[in-house]
């Protein structure tokens, strides 16, 4: 007799402090032994071949098939992950820095698998590869970074130790630094919100002309996917960043990620520079020797 697991709650990152939680089973971590993180592209419950080359990871698009993202994190500490799909956010579509997007939570040596865009708190559109003229991003209006899936590893911020000293009555604690105005003088190591904004995408740029051969992804049916808020406070900078390309066949064949066919194949000159005289001399089997 088989005892039914509780549904279990997953965790993701929505703002700042504030992540969603997905309601499902969790997933054993099967993902190839490529360090503390990884991402994943499944098709079927498949992982897609994966082709290093160009300093890149590439995998082959399969046009019209639904496809998810396994990401799994093999640390014993909590991170918040921001999944972005053709520059999109798989939680609010929005095209933001890593560290301000909405990111989803994963526990100690957890996996989880995401299916689609999330439409509401209790459902999502699922992933398909299709077109770039046919894609979500070409509905958003959003279409610069198409033919990309990125994932930002952020840690959960440890508490930070107490001081052993603290200033007496009659101390003072040293004054911040004030610019000549008078006003607090912002941070070297932190950029201000205006230079942030300024390396992003205006909504009135042009878009870049659309291609019916190139691989996108298009947003689907319907899939139930519960979320919910929780808090998070995560480290300022990313632990990793992990991209993976894809694309159809033909176009990594192009980019030298996978072999050419045959030139003969392809190229009635390049049969005939192949042509040869001779064979290897070999004689005819013989069957009882």
């Amino acid at each position: 007799m088989t005892t039914r697991q509780p549904a279990l709650v997953r965790r993701v990152a929505l703002a700042p402090l504030a992540l969603l939680l997905l309601l499902g089973l969790s997933l054993p971590a099967d993902a190839l032994e490529r360090g503390p993180y990884s991402v994943e592209i499944l098709v079927d419950g498949v992982p897609l071949a994966e082709y290093a080359a160009r300093d890149r990871s590439y995998v082959e698009a399969l046009e019209g098939h639904e496809y998810s993202i396994r990401l799994s994190n093999r640390t014993g500490r909590r991170v918040a992950v921001a999944l972005s799909v053709d520059g999109l956010n798989s939680i609010d579509a929005k095209t933001t820095t890593a560290k301000k997007a909405s990111k989803w939570i994963l526990d100690p040596h957890e996996t989880i698998t995401l299916d689609g865009w999330q439409t509401s708190s209790s459902v999502a559109r699922r992933f398909f590869f299709t077109t770039e003229e046919k894609s979500y991003g070409a509905w958003l209006g959003k279409t610069h970074n198409l033919g990309i899936i990125s994932a930002a590893v952020f840690r959960e911020r440890l508490p930070e130790p107490q001081p052993l000293y603290q200033p007496g009555e009659g101390e003072e604690k040293r004054p911040a630094r004030k610019d000549e105005g008078g006003r607090d003088a912002p941070s070297a190591q932190a950029p201000t919100e205006r230079s942030k904004s300024a390396r992003s995408h205006s909504p009135s740029e042009p878009q870049p002309e659309l291609s019916d051969e190139m691989a996108a992804t298009g947003i689907g049916r319907e899939v139930d996917h519960r979320v919910r808020r929780i808090r998070f406070d995560a480290e300022a900078s990313p632990a990793a960043v992990m991209e993976i390309r894809y694309e159809y066949h033909d176009e990594l064949v192009r980019l030298g990620v996978l072999p050419r066919p045959f030139a003969y194949r392809e190229d009635p000159l390049g049969r005939r520079e192949h042509a040869r005289g001779f064979e290897d001399i070999e004689f005819a089997p013989d069957p009882y020797r």
